[in-house]
Formats: C-alpha cells, sequence, structure tokens
C-alpha cells in the first residue's frame, strides 16, 4: 500500500492516518469538518487534500448512521481501488449498500477494537492499534485483492487480524461493548442525584465500573442507533439477572429464615456465574487468562513517585503485568496495585521494603 484516503478524521480515522503516515504510506484526509481535517493534518496524520488520482485504499471513519451514504459516494467518485470502514457496526452497514445497489466487490467491513472515552483527533494517537483485535467481515463477493490491503492495513496498524460473520460481530459487540458502555452509564447516573457525603465515599470499585460512562453521548447515541436489537436482547438478559436480584435482596430481609436462605443462595449464584464470565476475559495481549498477584505499596502524591517505585521493581527483575492506583479519600497519597507473577511476590515485596517502600499486607 502506497497511498490512503482517510474520509472521517475523528478519533479512530486520525489514528489510521497516523500509523500509516509514520510507516511511509502517504495518507489524504477529508472531512465535512475542514477545520477538523486540518487539525489532524496539523498532527501529522498526512494532507487535507483531495488525492491526484484513485488512491489504493479508502478507509471510512464516520459515525455507523453515515457509513453507507459516505462509502456509497466514494465509489461514486471512484476515489479508491478498494474500500473498507471502521464503524462498530457491520451488518446495517452492508445492507444499505446492497439496497442501494452499490459493487460491494471492491468493499470490506472491518472494525478495530479499540477506542477511548475522549473522541476527536486531538485524541488519536498512531499505537492505539498496536495488539488490538481488527474485526474483517468480509462478503462472499468480496475481491482478494481487497482482504489483502485490509489485512495489509492491519499489520500496518499493527493490530491482530480477526475474521468474523457481520451479523456475528454485531451480536459479539453488544454483548462485550455496547451493553458495557451503558450498564456504566446506568450505574454513573445514580451517582447525579446522590448525597455530597456519599459520593465522597467513591472508592476504586465505582471508577471501575464507571470509568467508560465519561464517553461522548453523541457518539454512542450513533453507535447503539445501528445495533439496537443486539443490544437489547443483551440488556433483556441483564434486566431479568436485576429483577431476580431484587426479589433475592428483599428475600434477605424477611423474617422467614428459609426466604433468606433461598435469597443468599440466588445472589450466590449469580456472583459465581459472575467470576466464571471474568475468567473468560483475554489476559495480557489477548492470551489466555493468566493467574497474578497484587503486591500493594504506599505511594505519595508527588513528582517522581512512580517513576522511583519502576525503577526498583527494574532493580528486582521483576516485570509488572499490569499497574492501578487507588487515592486515598482526602489525602494527598493512595495505594499503587502492582500486578505481578505469583513467582515475583517475595522478590518484589523484599526489594521494596528493603527500600523503604511500606506494603499493605
Amino acid at each position: 500500500m502506497r497511498t490512503a484516503l482517510v474520509i472521517g478524521t475523528g478519533l479512530i480515522g486520525t489514528s489510521v492516518a497516523l500509523a500509516l503516515n509514520a510507516r511511509g504510506v502517504q495518507v489524504f484526509l477529508e472531512d465535512h469538518d475542514q477545520a477538523q481535517a486540518l487539525t489532524a493534518a496539523a498532527l501529522g496524520a498526512g494532507a487535507a487534500e483531495p488525492p491526484p488520482g484513485p488512491v489504493d485504499l479508502a478507509i471510512v471513519a464516520v459515525p455507523p448512521a453515515h457509513v453507507a451514504t459516505a462509502l456509497a459516494d466514494a465509489i461514486r467518485r471512484g476515489v479508491a481501488r478498494a474500500y473498507i470502514d471502521v464503524a462498530s457496526v457491520k451488518g446495517g452497514p452492508r445492507r444499505e449498500l446492497e439496497a442501494m445497489g452499490c459493487d460491494l466487490a471492491g468493499y470490506l467491513g472491518t472494525h478495530p477494537m479499540a477506542g477511548k472515552e475522549r473522541s476527536g483527533p486531538l485524541a488519536a494517537t498512531a499505537d492505539l492499534f498496536e495488539g488490538r483485535p481488527w474485526v474483517l467481515t468480509p462478503g462472499r463477493d468480496c475481491d482478494t485483492e481487497v482482504l489483502n490491503l485490509a489485512l495489509e492495513l492491519v499489520a500496518l496498524c499493527r493490530a491482530v487480524p480477526v475474521v468474523m460473520d457481520a451479523d456475528a460481530h454485531d451480536r459479539a459487540v453488544a454483548l462485550v461493548s455496547h451493553t458495557p458502555q451503558l450498564v456504566s452509564s446506568l450505574v454513573a447516573a445514580r451517582l447525579k442525584g446522590a448525597d455530597e457525603t456519599a459520593v465522597r465515599l467513591c472508592g476504586q470499585g465505582i471508577r471501575d465500573v464507571t470509568r467508560i460512562a465519561a464517553s461522548d453521548p453523541a457518539m454512542w447515541i450513533d453507535i447503539l442507533s445501528a445495533n439496537p436489537g443486539p443490544v437489547a436482547d443483551v440488556l433483556s438478559e441483564v434486566a431479568a439477572d436485576l429483577d431476580e436480584t431484587v426479589r433475592s435482596l428483599r428475600a434477605l430481609e424477611s423474617a422467614d429464615e428459609d426466604k433468606r436462605g433461598g435469597g443468599a443462595h440466588r445472589i450466590e449464584d449469580v456472583l459465581r456465574r459472575g467470576n466464571a464470565g471474568r475468567e473468560r476475559v483475554p489476559g495480557k495481549h489477548g492470551a489466555a487468562p493468566a493467574a497474578y498477584e497484587i503486591v500493594a505499596v504506599y505511594i505519595g502524591d508527588q513528582p517522581g513517585e512512580l517513576a522511583r517505585i519502576f525503577a526498583d521493581a527494574g532493580r528486582a527483575g521483576v516485570n509488572i503485568e499490569d499497574v492501578r492506583i487507588e487515592h486515598a479519600t482526602g489525602q494527598q497519597a493512595g495505594f499503587i496495585q502492582l500486578t505481578v507473577e505469583p513467582p515475583a511476590v517475595p522478590v518484589l515485596t523484599a526489594e521494596l521494603r528493603e527500600r523503604g517502600w511500606s506494603i499493605r499486607q
């Protein structure tokens, strides 16, 4: 691939352009908002001007509701040898293109499984897709050349290709992406009218659950409007579990010992099913989940502390698999949770204590 046209310079489109441009592909940028295209160009994503002729690949990175229209327009103009989109919904846009009578031999629907709570070109990074799954949904009529160009794009962005049926993809993202967004927002919405004293008690658990609730509502309306059925199906199952859990909790208030026991049993069942589901979430780099342990270290909120603790871990020869910070309420301090392999725990603990760190037991 020598040339590409990115249509839509938001977070995903600009990140794709940055990755391609960094690897020697000549990238042209197009957006209905020229100021946004110019911003992406200023970041080094490419040239905010029309290409002099057909490019090798056109990447349509517009909201799902506008994908079919943008693709049909690009195909009509003949701007590229091959066309893909990167929207988070795949079945609907393809059916719309079929209804428009478009020749789909040169088109392939794709979806990079990466993103951020923030949108727009200023949030874009060239490494956004590194190590992340990138779903490809080739139809029966998709040309081999188009598939090869899409695979080259995925490789240039250093993502991991995953081939799926379009409708199976939409059901999958309803489960692992779209429904979690709504559930996170529903939990966060409970905080809007909560007493200030209650809100001040927020800890890491509520931060974890509500992190993605900070996402742009307008962006999510576009996504959910393109995949409402599968999301509603998953939410219906969640709602059934919620109804049963509410009844079980009410049973725990009963004076009847049998009712309390039944309620506790049903709640335990939900929690255990949650344990089992969580264990299926892929681990580091998409590999099978691995067993890790956490070393929690008291850390002050001042410059250089994170660098110092990472350097001390490095001196111990311990690889940090993951890291989280739990901020202490009302204090300029907190605990940093260092996730490591179990055999590394005593080594890391001893090294950090020797260097003056306080370890939480």
